[in-house]
């Protein structure tokens, strides 16, 4: 069984139970990680609260240099971190490298820059100045499970704090290279710390914690409101990113064949268990049926298979919950009366044995069906017909969420005012690449905060005046 990463040394856990992590292709246990204790987040809050002095007094440029050293050393190990993601959630190897693997260098690497740590400020008779907010308690998903550790201990150690992190017990072994990777570039003792285990004894623990100055969840709409709750007796800062079910306008002008297939792209991308993904396609009635066609093409394009395999575009769920959860949903739908176009809930004919879902599309989706209101998580598309733009405008805007969309127009510039007016936290015109320094977070119950560039980095920073 592994062990706690804490004050820069490997501890066993107090507790004596473990988790198994199981690989969603084969089903079969792969590791085992300590069931963590409440007594084990309290040794590493200790640790990193004994090293935030130290740690907020080095010279920027040194913190960044060991951020920068980090995004180097996940570099050198781009093909390590992408089977052991792919063998821990099921993502494909291909999608592994590029993302999983290729994403957190690149977030890594724009918190090398000591310019995005904002300099003291001259106002009137004050200077204000920002300082590092303390000890942050980081609690990352499975889905995305290095990157999104490296979406917030990057920038929170570029800041000036110390990390706790809990990883997701669903697939922690990329948590685990990275803590080795933290200790191989000589991060001093107890600025990052990982302690494993589940959401409601480590997490509850690591939020409610006193000596914890803010917690960075990402994760389900329900367990961000458990953090906040339980943050809240203790009056911490909580950045919260969670669920989505992002809209995709597609305008009477679009390249419909070019919007069509990378939406769907889109929400296919690692299996569709992505808090961004546009899983609400919105087309216009007189081009209800060309999309649909293109869907049927396109789907019959998402290879399903072992994830170990180049060839496979759609690997299993990350877990049997969770494909026992997104077949469930997929069940709803037709309950529902929505039109099944491809897909379905029976297992992929050509799958192997394990957590696969057949990749699915809808169409005829009532905006109060479950399948256009909660986030399933999984290969399934649902479209939306409109008629005139404000009709588009509404749909896309008919939800609970606001973490991402797309728009989709002849003129960008009529696609960027469509895309103001969608209540998102980031809209994508035309396929408009990621930017890695840009703010990303949602509206509503999407979570509150921002990750990633100058935005992500202030979430750690308290502000000071200083009147003299």
């Amino acid at each position: 069984m592994r062990d706690n990463y804490v004050e820069g040394e490997w501890v066993p856990s107090s507790g004596t139970r473990g988790i198994d992590v199981v690989n969603p292709a084969t089903e079969e246990v792969i590791a085992t990680v300590p069931e963590g204790t409440a007594e084990d987040v309290d040794a590493a809050v200790a640790a990193a609260r004994r090293a935030f002095p130290g740690w907020a007094a080095t010279p920027v440029g040194e913190r960044c240099g060991y951020v920068g050293a980090i995004a180097d050393a996940l570099d050198r190990r781009r093909d390590e971190v992408a089977a052991t993601i792919s063998a821990d959630m099921g993502c494909p190897i291909k999608i592994a490298r590029l993302v999983q693997a290729g994403l957190p260098v690149t977030v890594a690497g724009t918190f090398r820059d000591p310019a995005l740590v904002p300099e003291p400020e001259e106002l009137g008779n004050s200077l204000v100045v920002r300082e590092p907010i303390g000890v942050v308690g980081a609690i990352t998903p499975w889905n995305y499970p290095l990157h999104q550790v490296v979406a917030k201990v990057a920038p929170a150690l570029a800041a000036g704090c110390t990390v706790v992190l809990k990883p997701s017990e669903v697939a922690p072994m990329a948590a685990y290279l990275f803590a080795e990777i933290v200790a191989e570039v000589g991060v001093p003792a107890g600025v990052f710390n990982l302690v494993s285990g589940t959401g409601p004894v480590v997490g509850e623990a690591i939020a409610a914690h006193p000596d914890v100055d803010m917690v960075s969840f990402t994760g389900s709409g329900r367990a961000g409101a458990r953090v906040s709750e339980v943050a809240s007796g203790t009056i911490k800062r909580v950045a919260l990113e969670l669920g989505g079910k992002s809209p995709n306008v597609i305008l009477p002008d679009a390249d419909v064949e070019q919007a069509v297939k990378a939406g769907l792209n889109n929400a296919y991308l690692n299996g569709g268990q992505t808090c961004a993904a546009l899983t609400r396609m919105i087309v216009h009635r007189d081009q209800r049926d060309r999309v649909l066609e293109l869907l049927r093409a396109g789907v019959a394009t998402f290879t399903v298979g072992d994830p170990s395999d180049p060839a496979t575009r759609l690997g299993p769920m990350a877990s049997r919950a969770q494909r026992d959860r997104v077949v469930g949903y997929i069940e709803k739908g037709i309950a529902e009366g929505a039109t099944l176009v491809c897909g379905g809930p029976d297992a992929p004919e050509d799958a192997p044995s394990g957590c696969y879902v057949r990749p699915t599309v809808f169409a005829d989706v009532d905006p109060g069906m479950a399948i256009a209101r909660e986030e399933i998580f999984g290969p399934v598309l649902s479209v939306f017909t409109y008629d005139t733009e404000d009709e588009a405008v509404a749909l896309a805007n008919d939800t609970e969420y606001g973490l991402a969309a797309a728009v989709w127009a002849g003129d960008v510039e009529r696609g960027t005012a469509v895309a103001r007016r969608i209540r998102a936290g980031q809209v994508d015109v035309n396929g408009g690449r990621f930017n890695p320094l840009a703010p990303f977070g949602g509206y509503r119950r999407s979570g509150n905060g921002r990750e990633l560039g100058r935005y992500g980095l202030e979430e750690f920073l308290e502000t000071k005046a200083i009147q003299r």
